[in-house]
Parts: C-alpha cells; sequence; structure tokens
C-alpha cells in the first residue's frame, strides 16, 4: 500500500507533467536578428491553451497602464493570465496608418476623434501565464491596500529574516536559469566567474520590440546572497562587475549609453536570490519608486564608506495588507 508521501509524490509527479505539458504547448521558437538593435525575435504559431481557461476573477486592472491581471484554472489548476497591450513601435506606423479603418466618434472644430482598428499583426496583447500559480502568485498580482515598514537592522534579525527563513520561498527557477535548464536562448550576456558572475536577460515584463521600455535582469552566479542586507565590503567586486559589464553588454547589443539607464534593486525583493535591474531612464518600471528601489551605485558607495552598512542601516519597504511579513510586524507592534 502506498504511503502518504508517495502518494504526494505521485501527485507532485503529475502536477508537474501537466505543467510541463502547458509549457511545450505554448513554447515559441525564437531567433535574435541581427540588426544591430537586437531583441526582434522571429515567432511561430502555437496552440492556443488559453481556450481551456476558466476565469475566476480579476485580481486587478490598470487603464493607465493597460493591463489585467486574472486568476481562474487551466488544466484543473490554478494560473494566472497577465494581459498587457504592447507599446506602438516607430517602424510600425506607416503599415498602421495605410493598413487600418477608421470610424468617426466625434468632430468638433479641428478637433476629431476616431476609433482605429488596427491590423491583426499590430494588435498584439502580451500575455503571460503563471501556471500552477500558488496563493502567493494570487496575491502578489490583486489588488490591495499597502503600508510603509520601517524596519532596523534589529527587526531584520528578529522579525525579518526568522520569516524568510521558515518560508522557504522556492527559488528553483532562478537555479533553472543559472544552469540553463530554462530560458538559455535569452541569455543576453554571460560572464562565468563563479564568484563575481552573473547572467543577463530580459525580464518578462519586456516583450523586447523596442527599447524604450527596455528591462533587464542581471542574476549572480554566486548563490547565497538573498537580499540587499546580506551585503558587505567583500561583495563589492561582485557589484562592480554587475554595474560595469550590465552597462557596456547593453550599449553593445541595445545602443543604450549607460547615461540612459537606470541600474537598481529591490528591497524587498520579489525573490530571495540576489539579482539587479537595468531599465532605460524614464519608463516608469513597476517597482521603481524611492521606497523600493535603491541604485546600484549607491549601494557600492555605502559599502566603500561603511562595511557593514546594510547590516545596521533602517530600511524601508512597502508591504501589502496581506503579506504574512506585515502580519509579523504588527504582532512586534512595530507597524
Amino acid at each position: 500500500m502506498a504511503t502518504k508521501q508517495q502518494h504526494r509524490n505521485m501527485a507532485d509527479s503529475a502536477a508537474k507533467h501537466e505543467t510541463d505539458e502547458l509549457y511545450q504547448k505554448a513554447k515559441r521558437a525564437k531567433s535574435d536578428n541581427e540588426n544591430g538593435g537586437g531583441a526582434v525575435r522571429k515567432e511561430i504559431e502555437c496552440e492556443n491553451i488559453l481556450s481551456e481557461f476558466k476565469t475566476t476573477k480579476v485580481l486587478s486592472d490598470s487603464a493607465r497602464e493597460k493591463n489585467i491581471f486574472i486568476h481562474g484554472k487551466l488544466a484543473d489548476q490554478d494560473a494566472v493570465i497577465i494581459l498587457e497591450k504592447t507599446p506602438i513601435r516607430e517602424d510600425t506606423l506607416a503599415e498602421l496608418f495605410t493598413g487600418s479603418t477608421l470610424k468617426l466618434e466625434m468632430k468638433n472644430d479641428i478637433y476629431s476623434t476616431y476609433r482605429l482598428q488596427a491590423p491583426p499583426q499590430l494588435n498584439e496583447i502580451k500575455t503571460t501565464v503563471v501556471c500552477p500559480a500558488t496563493e502567493k502568485h494570487i496575491k502578489k498580482y490583486q489588488r490591495q491596500e499597502s503600508f510603509l515598514v520601517e524596519e532596523t537592522g534589529a527587526d531584520y534579525q528578529s522579525i525579518t529574516l526568522p520569516y524568510i527563513q521558515k518560508q522557504s520561498f522556492s527559488v528553483q527557477w532562478v537555479y533553472n536559469i543559472l544552469e540553463k535548464k530554462a530560458e538559455a536562448d535569452r541569455i543576453v550576456f554571460e560572464d562565468p566567474d563563479p564568484t563575481v558572475g552573473f547572467l543577463l536577460l530580459p525580464d518578462f515584463k519586456w516583450d523586447q520590440k523596442q527599447v524604450d521600455d527596455l528591462y533587464l535582469i542581471a542574476i549572480t552566479l554566486q548563490r547565497g546572497i538573498r537580499s540587499l542586507r546580506d551585503l558587505t565590503q567583500e561583495h563589492l567586486p561582485l557589484l562592480q562587475n554587475i554595474f560595469q559589464k550590465g552597462k557596456e553588454a547593453i550599449l553593445q547589443r541595445y545602443q543604450l549609453p549607460a547615461s540612459k539607464l537606470r541600474v537598481y534593486l529591490h528591497y524587498q525583493p520579489s525573490y530571495y536570490h540576489f539579482h539587479v535591474h537595468f531599465t532605460k531612464l524614464g519608463y516608469e518600471a513597476p517597482g521603481c519608486g524611492v521606497e523600493r528601489a535603491h541604485l546600484l551605485a549607491d549601494v557600492i558607495q555605502n559599502l566603500q564608506a561603511d562595511p557593514e552598512y546594510y547590516k545596521t542601516r533602517t530600511l524601508y519597504f512597502p508591504l501589502r495588507v496581506d503579506d504574512g511579513l506585515l502580519s509579523k510586524y504588527k504582532e512586534a507592534e512595530r507597524l
């Protein structure tokens, strides 16, 4: 007779098999176009796995950012679907103007408003599928009230760190990237040094079709650095290497100079394996506000001035109302 653990292992294996099948259905063939801008990819059509998606509820939406986050079921598993309207690209304007149809809505003197129906190839919706989605994923995308937390060095040791350790947040998907078991074709730059090396690849929020919303992530090969709080002077060579080589790789690949880049890290991070964000200056990427983003240049200078700066410094960060860490701060009467 099978044990409970064997039943759980069989269920986990079946869930993984279903997820792998979904991934293989949705995977797109991609290749870089040697046009100096790098980022243009060839794509092939795939089976529409979303035809099986059953909507449970809309988690959040934004008219300004033109996106919507939806929770539902896909192959009997919880899933989150993210739909985002893609930006209008300058190189498609001629086709957009000549190939679209217009319907007049209003005309008044020199002003007129139309409803434009673009050709299908210029009317794409970027779609991200998270499946199977955990409760943490669902909460992440749900519209919620936020609170600003004040965390001292002592608070980190007594509240934040024990919470992180107890939760055991999985970063296996990060290790899959580092070991090139997944997303190897998306790597823009690689430094293989085990101590200061990193992989640079596009964030999923960027469709790579224009540089106006450029968004790349540098993921360190070195494991064990959870966040800003773990950084000391010994990590300066790693940080300086990411800062310098990341900017050089982006200049070579996308022709964007360092003066056009915002290079920063989050605290709290969305996952606890050290990584750095590279975005185009002027693009208001999620999480780039002062309450969460820390410029890498400032981090380097702070550690040069004080090797233990982030061990003792009071840091501020936002937490949403149903975040378990926020509950811990409330229980400790720190909020």
